[in-house]
């Protein structure tokens, strides 16, 4: 038997008098012709689990767009930005942006639906399970070529106008000295990021 704290109590439309009796399993569910089993999301040890998970990006920097997760580039870096950004300590990063869609489109994985799933306090490896379960299948080596072909995606190959913008954001965001050392697109957030 549950009681009216199977939910959040502001939003539990039970007064807390009421005990409900939930099935307890997909095949009761179906017997009493649920679609499901009710699931309860412990939603405070899910904020907690996200919390100690997530990186304050206001201090810190996420992973470099090259680190895989996966076995896509782009991914960890993503899944920290979109933790910080559900943490609301994402500073001036942000979640699902065009870096970030560079990855999703690809792997064909929803943005908001990978968020909802990080919601939960997923760690790398449950993450990166669920990538792997939800992307588009293709053979490994496609993925391969995939992460080098951005690995070592120059500058002078991106769209005209991403090249016209990040003429100004490295002049704005790189230290000087770090200037003639960017080759690579890659190169542009390692070296703002003190990786390089």
């Amino acid at each position: 038997m549950l009681n009216a704290q199977c939910c959040p109590i502001a939003f539990c439309p039970f007064p807390s008098n009421i005990h409900l009796r939930w099935p307890d399993s997909a095949r009761d569910a179906r017997r009493l012709g649920l679609a499901a089993a009710p699931v309860y999301l412990n939603m405070k040890s899910e904020k907690e689990k996200l919390e100690k998970l997530a990186l304050d990006l206001k201090k810190d920097y996420p992973r470099s767009p090259r680190t895989t997760l996966a076995g896509y580039v782009l991914a960890g870096r993503s899944l920290d930005k979109c933790r910080a950004t559900l943490a609301e300590i994402n500073g001036e990063y942000h979640f699902n942006c065009p870096l970030d869609n560079i990855f999703f489109g690809f792997a064909g994985i929803n943005g908001e639906e990978f968020k909802n799933f990080v919601a939960t306090g997923a760690d790398d490896d449950e993450v990166a399970k669920w990538i792997e379960e939800h992307a588009t299948k293709r053979p490994r080596i496609e993925i391969i070529k995939w992460n080098n072909e951005w690995r070592y995606k120059r500058i002078s190959e991106l769209s005209d106008d991403i090249q016209e913008y990040m003429e100004d954001y490295i002049a704005e965001n790189v230290p000087k000295k770090l200037i003639p050392h960017i080759d690579y697109f890659f190169d542009i957030y390692d070296a703002e990021e003190k990786r390089l």
